[in-house]
């Protein structure tokens, strides 16, 4: 008789009736309003931004996984495709097509595959993949598109929300007056505004957070936990000081936030296992997304806090979990 009783897989593990193509599937489907938004905002750009990097990056998972790991090719479970939408929402609809090939390769070579592929890798590859190209071509990926330019290396471009904010605080500037010439928080609301082709538009990535949760594909846990947190911490600042601090809805509706609190953060392989893991890790996020926005010299801190908290999921995994099959949990006296 066999003694091998148990079989250890990695991560993800599901426990429901749905299987991993099927996941990835429901998150490409709650992706399309805020793909869809962005080819209306930024035109065809966006579509070729797009399109090239979830090319890019299937086809480096196809040869890696081919030819080099030697085994069954991977592409066909839909993580590369996601992988390749993630990095497009993060980057401007103006990219160069090298660029873009440069981070997928970063993406999928080395933040995936290089840790054994779907469940190994410790941190969000699309995330590495737009963090090292934010450090390594640090120009093209703050030039952004404005709304209804062409797709052309020489596009009109202007800087984000937060990026006018964070020049105009660090010059001694009233938040008052750096905002009266922006767009109203409705604009903002459904992505009116200049930044990363997938996170301008907080009402598409809304859409998209609702129909995860209603297909039980993800829980409210990491995003809500999230944004509680950031609404909190930026709304004390706020109320301490209004004309330094702007309102936490100006945060909410600006830069990553959104992107990140319903596709990056919700990653299943990069985060908790728990609920109490999970509200634990959406915390971290927040407190660090603010702490880097309020009081770095780079205006957006999303990607950063979430690889950091990335990095802390094995251990909260270790400390924080349920008890094991079996054991009692202790009661108080």
């Amino acid at each position: 008789m066999s003694t091998n009783l148990l079989t250890v897989s990695p991560s993800p593990h599901v426990h429901t009736e749905l299987t991993v193509p099927q996941i990835m599937r429901g998150v490409i489907i709650a992706m399309v309003p805020a793909l869809l938004f962005s080819i209306y905002n930024f035109g065809i750009g966006a579509l070729y931004v797009s399109f090239l990097s979830v090319f890019f990056c299937v086809g480096i998972e196809y040869v890696i996984s081919t030819y080099l790991l030697k085994r069954a090719s991977s592409i066909y479970d839909g993580s590369a495709i996601i992988t390749g939408l993630l990095l497009a929402f993060n980057v401007p609809s103006n990219l160069p097509w090298y660029i873009i090939f440069i981070g997928s390769a970063v993406s999928i070579g080395i933040a995936k595959m290089s840790f054994g592929g779907l469940g190994n890798n410790p941190f969000n590859p699309a995330l590495v993949g737009r963090v090292f190209l934010l450090l390594s071509f640090p120009v093209q990926m703050t030039s952004w598109p404005v709304k209804g330019a062409t797709f052309s290396l020489d596009a009109i471009t202007s800087a984000t929300p937060l990026g006018i904010l964070k020049e105009g605080v660090n010059s001694g500037t009233s938040v008052d007056v750096i905002t009266q010439d922006m767009p109203s928080y409705v604009d903002f609301f459904f992505g009116l505004q200049s930044g990363s082709l997938g996170e301008v538009s907080a009402f598409a990535l809304l859409l998209g957070l609702i129909y995860m949760i209603y297909r039980k594909i993800i829980t409210w846990h990491i995003p809500v936990s999230m944004l509680v947190t950031i609404t909190l911490l930026t709304g004390i600042f706020w109320l301490l000081d209004p004309t330094k601090y702007v309102s936490p809805l100006f945060h909410l509706l600006t830069g990553g936030i959104m992107l990140g609190a319903v596709f990056m953060a919700t990653d299943y392989v990069t985060s908790p296992f728990t609920h109490r893991g999970m509200i634990l890790f959406g915390v971290g996020i927040g407190v660090l997304t603010v702490l880097i926005r309020l009081f770095g010299s780079y205006p957006e801190g999303v990607s950063f806090a979430i690889l950091i908290m990335n990095a802390f999921v094995p251990m909260i995994n270790k400390y924080v979990k349920e008890p094991r099959y079996g054991v009692k949990k202790k009661q108080s006296k």
